[in-house]
């Protein structure tokens, strides 16, 4: 037997479907409204592109120790190298090219001494690097300057000095170095450098090669120029050779580093510390 619906049910069955329509809906704009002010709180991105500090920052590492600092600059080399390659020319042309700029005083006090670089011309040396690297050396604080007693100026060429520093190759340095009555030569070869009166001349073959006592010790080429630099301008500036006053301690700068350190280590400085580093006389 079917069953009758009366109209009062039927209208009563669609109130509860719209009412729960609407409960629907009114949800569902509550829920996206929820969302977009969750959205708002998050932070938009840069317009460079760049992460945030605590974006970049990543995990926490420990810090890599620095890279040592080598001595002094040297322009055109590898700061490790403990000799250069190739052939050095034995002979140039016995004439000099000298550095024609001005340099600043040196140190802050005592008598001014000037002085010239001057390269030999067919050394295939460039006279400004050279140049570059006496002043450096000659400037440091633990050079003679560093004492108080002395400064030091590099002047043109052209203009008065009281010494020149050469860069000589070795036929021509062990000429020169005869003529001021020393004798460089080592087997027949000119080997070693020499200051004779005004000129400190330094031999191209040590200049590039460096010296046993150092290539031994593994000490780079650029910390033995140094050591040359300041040896032969010691004697320019009165100073004679000296012996070790310390076995295995550093080298006085005006011992003969360049054939044996006496028992000392190479060292290329006249001072360490707060003064100079002095051995006996010889």
């Amino acid at each position: 037997m079917i069953e009758e619906v009366a109209p009062r049910d039927t209208w009563r069955r669609w109130w509860l479907v719209l009412l729960a329509m609407i409960v629907v809906a009114v949800s569902g704009l509550l829920l996206g409204r929820t969302i977009t002010s969750d959205a708002a709180q998050v932070p938009a991105p840069t317009s460079s592109g760049s992460p945030s500090p605590a974006e970049s920052a990543g995990p926490s590492e420990p810090a890599s120790s620095p890279s040592p600092i080598m001595e002094s600059p040297e322009p055109a080399e590898n700061l490790r190298q403990l000799s250069l390659p190739g052939a050095v020319p034995a002979h140039g042309s016995g004439a000099f090219a000298y550095a024609t700029t001005r340099g600043p005083v040196l140190g802050s006090g005592g008598q001014v001494r000037r002085f010239h670089v001057a390269v030999e011309k067919g050394s295939n040396e460039d006279v400004t690097d050279f140049a570059a690297q006496v002043v450096s050396t000659l400037g440091d604080a633990r050079s003679w300057v560093g004492g108080g007693q002395v400064r030091l100026q590099m002047v043109p060429g052209g203009e008065p000095a009281d010494f020149v520093v050469l860069l000589a190759t070795r036929d021509t340095a062990g000429r020169l170095c005869r003529q001021g009555g020393t004798n460089i030569r080592i087997n027949g070869v000119p080997y070693t450098s020499c200051r004779t009166t005004g000129k400190a001349i330094i031999n191209l073959d040590r200049w590039r090669l460096s010296a046993k006592p150092y290539r031994y010790a593994k000490i780079p080429l650029a910390t033995y120029r140094q050591y040359v630099i300041n040896h032969e301008v010691g004697h320019e500036l009165g100073h004679r050779h000296q012996g070790c006053p310390r076995a295995g301690g550093p080298a006085p700068v005006m011992v003969q580093q360049t054939l044996t350190t006496r028992g000392c280590t190479p060292y290329p400085w006249p001072r360490r510390g707060h003064g100079f580093l002095t051995g006996p006389s010889l």
